[in-house]
């Protein structure tokens, strides 16, 4: 049951009927506010209009059953946040506001100049207000071969975690924070990891931290100093005859993985031992094979010193080639519109997102977007760049939702003060990993310099200057140096008489700048 006196239904229905059926699914629902997506950009879109307007009705679509919910949120310093993510089941939102409504469904079209949205199960919803928080959707390299997995969501990642149970090889190609986070997680299988650029992990940090983070695929993992206590919820598998009825949008299409969406489930392969990972940089996919094929390969075709031995071959793009018994592709994502675009006149941002301005408004009247399935359109601060992570889905889906309510409620609002800067907090390789502002020196050309402190297994810190003020640092370890860098980043203070003191170790750089 979803119906409430606030979502009136226009179906030609007696009130009796009405009431029993909740509003039959072929009658179009009257919402003040609707939210498409279940992650955390909508959910807390969803919570913030569920607050400011606990008399009017808000609808939260979700192609997911269960809904990704903010946990443990604690401020670090002015910007920087750090938080866990947790997957509920709706009821627990419904439970917290009674004028939300959670309902499961993927959106099938939208008609913006009707205000109607249309879901896969036949129900419409004529709103005043939309905010899409579609997230984003794998780029697979290769959708119809069953040897390629993606993980984004939940049931991928059980996938994977079923698979790999079983796995002697995996082929992990990518070089994003699903990838780093799966190399160093997976025990008991051989991992080749393909990445295309010079370093791992590339999107985060740059080939020094690079090097201080590789001694820690040839270690054991060290014990968990305290198990993930959060309740977690599984879903049923969906049945064949349902999954028939759902179009290809609807079953691969659910909200992203938290960020320690590992901890609790097992990723060991079926062999002995650790950690078994061999890199293969600046290269990529030039074929899949199939056993026959690697059998049956004419001499300079790919080849393989075990061919038939393995269900899959892949063929890099630098001549090798590994048999393997799956493939995880972790090639980054693409902003999910593609419901949204037919017959309505949306711009899109040069990465393919729906473009929005500084209020998170897009380019068609009374529709919002957050997190990442939207660009920014704005005029960034110069500290500052859009990247499609938790922290900016969290702050985007925030903002939108006041942005929302300050356009109801005919007031001004500014941008806020959380897009002055970025930051972000993260963990890989069981090291604390912080990124603040412009922390690989990103168009800032040759007019920077960069400081480097690094003590091997312990800590590396990188701080970006131009013109003697900090734009950017990067922190791995427990350096406790984020609010201090954070305030001086903002503060734009002239470092120049510092120098390389800045980073000196027998100088307590906390108290000589608070």
């Amino acid at each position: 049951m979803f119906f409430t006196s606030d979502i009136s239904c226009l179906s030609t229905h007696t009130s009796s009927e009405s009431e029993g059926m909740a509003c039959s699914t072929n009658s179009e629902k009257r919402v003040k506010f609707v939210v498409v997506g279940g992650g955390i950009a909508g959910v807390t879109c969803a919570e913030q209009l569920a607050s400011q307007f606990t008399s009017d009705s808000v609808v939260l679509l979700t192609a997911a059953p269960l809904v990704k919910t903010v946990t443990n949120y604690k401020r670090v310093a002015k910007i920087l946040e750090d938080f866990d993510v947790e997957e509920q089941p709706s009821t627990v939102l419904e439970g917290k506001y009674p004028n939300l409504k959670v309902i499961q469904s993927a959106v099938k079209t939208l008609q913006a100049e009707e205000h109607t949205l249309h879901t896969e199960d036949e129900r419409s919803f004529h709103y005043e207000k939309l905010c899409l928080c579609s997230g984003a959707k794998p780029k697979l390299l290769n959708r119809n071969n069953p040897h390629v997995l993606g993980i984004r969501d939940t049931d991928s990642a059980q996938e994977f975690q079923k698979r790999l149970s079983t796995a002697r090889r995996i082929v992990v190609v990518g070089n994003g924070g699903i990838a780093l986070e799966l190399v160093y997680e997976v025990e008991g299988c051989e991992v080749i990891w393909a990445v295309k650029d010079e370093a791992i992990g590339n999107t985060f940090f740059d080939a020094g931290a690079a090097q201080f983070l590789i001694p820690s695929l040839a270690l054991d993992k060290p014990e968990r100093a305290m198990p993930c206590k959060r309740a977690r919820y599984t879903t049923e598998p969906v049945a064949d005859g349902a999954a028939a009825g759902m179009s290809e949008a609807t079953v691969e299409t659910g909200s992203a993985l938290g960020p320690d969406w590992h901890e609790g489930i097992s990723l060991r392969g079926a062999e002995k031992g650790s950690h078994n990972v061999t890199v293969e940089y600046q290269c990529g996919i030039k074929q899949i094979c199939t056993q026959q094929e690697i059998l049956q390969s004419p001499p300079g075709g790919p080849q393989s010193s075990d061919a038939g031995t393995w269900p899959v071959y892949v063929q890099l793009t630098n001549g090798k080639t590994y048999g393997c018994d799956f493939i995880v592709s972790a090639t980054g994502v693409v902003p999910n519109t593609e419901p949204f675009l037919h017959g309505n006149n949306f711009e899109l941002g040069a990465d393919g997102g729906l473009l929005v301005d500084e209020h998170m408004h897009t380019t068609v009247l009374d529709v919002f977007a957050a997190g990442d399935v939207c660009s920014a359109g704005w005029e960034p601060s110069p500290l500052w760049q859009q990247m499609r992570l938790w922290t900016q889905a969290r702050q985007m889906g925030w903002y939108a939702g006041r942005c929302i309510a300050a356009e109801v409620l005919e007031e001004p609002i500014e941008l806020d003060f959380c897009f002055e800067l970025f930051t972000h907090i993260t963990k890989f390789f069981n090291y604390k990993v912080v990124l603040l502002g412009k922390f690989n020196a990103q168009g800032l050309g040759q007019d920077h310099e960069l400081l480097l402190r690094c003590t091997k297994g312990h800590e590396y810190i990188k701080v970006v200057l131009s013109n003697g003020r900090m734009m950017g640092a990067v922190l791995i370890g427990q350096t406790e140096l984020e609010e201090t860098f954070e305030n001086l980043i903002l503060n734009q203070m002239d470092l120049s008489a510092y120098g390389e003191h800045l980073l000196d170790p027998n100088i307590d750089i906390e108290d000589y700048f608070d």
